[in-house]
């Protein structure tokens, strides 16, 4: 933890000396004070069996304690990619992905969702961002997922 606080330290005594960066003045996120790897690897592929399951649990935690629903995602189909850092080099590394998830009503419905770089609970290693469409009860992705997508 303290490792943490000291990268991040770092990171704000850079970008002070450094200012705000300006026109094409933009630093790449794997040359900051605390780098990205920016590499396909650093992060799992959309269709691993983890990010999957990751989206799955956590679906079925939300439902059940926020919204008194039993409804849980069964399975996953036609998962692909759909963009790999679309905004520039300056961002944090995210791997955009969309799919089918087959809910446990059998009914189906569009998944869309990026596993990013460094972000799990303290930056220890990737995390998911995620939105089933007509599951978007809180609209934090409104409209219909699309804040979801790139």
């Amino acid at each position: 933890m303290s490792r943490l606080l000291s990268a991040v330290t770092a990171a704000v005594a850079v970008l002070a000396v450094a200012g705000p960066a300006s026109g094409n003045e933009r630093m790449p996120a794997e040359r900051w004070a605390i780098p990205y790897s920016a590499s396909p690897t650093a992060i799992p592929r959309c269709d691993n069996p983890n990010v999957l399951s990751r989206i799955q649990n956590r679906f079925a935690q939300t439902e059940s304690e926020f919204w008194a629903s039993t409804m849980t995602i069964a399975a996953f189909e036609h998962v692909r990619p759909i963009g790999f850092r679309p905004w520039g080099l300056d961002f944090v590394p995210r791997l955009f992905c969309t799919g089918t998830a087959l809910m446990a009503d059998g009914r189906r419905h569009q998944v869309d969702y990026s596993v990013i770089e460094d972000a799990s609970i303290i930056g220890w290693s990737w995390g998911v961002e995620w939105c089933v469409n007509g599951y978007d009860r809180q609209r934090a992705y409104s409209p219909a997922c699309k804040m979801a997508r790139p």
